[in-house]
């Protein structure tokens, strides 16, 4: 296969495609919607086998635990891919919305209207479910997309491909909006990322490398977050029933995640009342500590921590935990070693939730509540494309709005200027 002409004809494809979909019915797109579901519930039984021969393959290459992990889909993950197709049918259609008219001196009216951003290249690794959230939101948004997942996923996106391609045609719609790139090669991202005259924004899905690689090369604007550095800081006027779930949650109930707790930070005051619950409820399921001092002189068994621990995400089951003064030290740390991703405090101190939410620089800023909540199905936009840690454009889960830009639009009636 000649990879680049491969990748310009599903450019030109994905670019006739942008403009059919820029001017498709709402009502049309959702009948697009519900077919896919059918599809993709008719499909279960070849899905699950495609699947499976993927996990295997996975296993047998020694791909990390947490790759796997995010690679498996079982009935309730397709059962979720399901809901998320038809929850995305609930939500309002944001193509055509006009906002902020208003008369201006010369008798003119302005506002802006939004509109589908074209062709929209995405990129990504592991999860397959990945194809179905973005080729449902891109579908919904007006716009065409180009999916490339990686090559551990192959034999599941190919039959999600054909439920989607299908789902489209018997909505009427242009089986070419939703593109799943067939080759492994990955000659075939660099081509993706560097077709601007065919994609109109690049998203990034996975490891670090991979994201870093993109931003550095691509010559189309990125949406990304390179790192899930998240934390929670559990205040001295924290309610410790809130706490110790909340820290345990954010850490446990998935390790592979880019919402998952990474550094546990303790008032000082409460590290002898709190550390010891934590560290038994981790000690049970298998959680590594590594502490600064002061945790130690609590946590007199667990390993210390290091500079580098502070900074990394090792969606793993580890935890870093650090004992500080109070909130200017929490929120200090938390910028500095953070990827501006989701941070949390345990609090019943109104004033200090306030300034913890105002000066914390992260995309989801939370009180009282773990980071896992951190993802576009929870925030009620029916599934995410990624999360953002851009400031421009798009930040935090990027649903259907994200996909979206605005234009101008002027109401005259014979007006001219003067």
């Amino acid at each position: 296969m000649d990879v680049q002409q491969y990748m310009q004809q599903l450019g030109q494809a994905a670019r006739n495609a942008s403009r059919v979909m820029a001017r498709a019915e709402t009502m049309q797109k959702n009948r697009a919607l519900i077919a896919v579901a059918k599809e993709i519930e008719l499909a279960k039984p070849e899905l699950i086998a495609a699947n499976q021969a993927d996990v295997d393959a996975a296993r047998a290459n020694g791909l990390d635990p947490a790759m796997v992990d995010r690679l498996i889909l079982s009935e309730k993950a397709i059962a979720t891919m399901i809901e998320g197709l038809h929850q995305i049918v609930t939500l309002a259609d944001p193509i055509g919305e006009i906002t902020d008219m208003s008369y201006r001196p010369s008798g003119i009216q302005v506002g802006k209207m939004r509109v589908p951003l074209g062709v929209i290249g995405i990129i990504y690794e592991a999860r397959p479910n990945v194809t179905i959230d973005a080729a449902a939101l891109c579908l919904k948004s007006g716009n065409a997309t180009i999916l490339r997942g990686g090559s551990e996923a192959i034999r599941a996106n190919q039959v999600l491909a054909n439920c989607i391609r299908k789902g489209l045609e018997a909505a009427g719609l242009p089986g070419d909006a939703v593109q799943v790139v067939e080759t492994t090669d990955r000659a075939a991202v660099g081509m993706l990322i560097t077709m601007p005259e065919y994609v109109d924004v690049i998203v990034p899905r996975g490891g670090k490398g991979l994201i870093e690689r993109i931003s550095r090369e691509a010559r189309v604007p990125v949406i990304k977050h390179l790192d899930g550095i998240c934390h929670v800081y559990i205040d001295d006027e924290a309610d410790i029933a809130k706490a110790l779930p909340i820290a345990d949650n954010a850490k446990t109930h998935r390790y592979g995640t880019c919402n998952t707790m990474e550094t546990l930070l303790v008032h000082r005051s409460v590290a002898d009342q709190v550390l010891p619950k934590l560290a038994e409820l981790y000690n049970s399921k298998s959680v590594e500590l590594r502490g600064c001092e002061l945790t130690l002189s609590v946590l007199t068994t667990i390993k210390a921590a290091t500079e580098e621990d502070w900074g990394t995400e090792y969606l793993a089951p580890i935890l870093s935990v650090k004992v500080v003064s109070g909130l200017d030290e929490a929120i200090d740390h938390i910028n500095q070693y953070g990827s501006h991703h989701t941070d949390s405090i345990v609090t019943e101190n109104y004033t200090k939730a306030r300034r913890f939410l105002r000066e914390v620089d992260s995309a989801s800023v939370m009180v009282n509540a773990s980071t896992r909540f951190a993802d576009g199905f929870e925030y009620g936009l029916g599934a995410e494309i990624g999360i953002s840690t851009d400031k421009i454009h798009a930040r935090g889960p990027v649903g259907l709005d994200g996909l979206t830009s605005q234009k101008y639009v002027v109401l005259g009636d014979g007006h001219i200027r003067q």
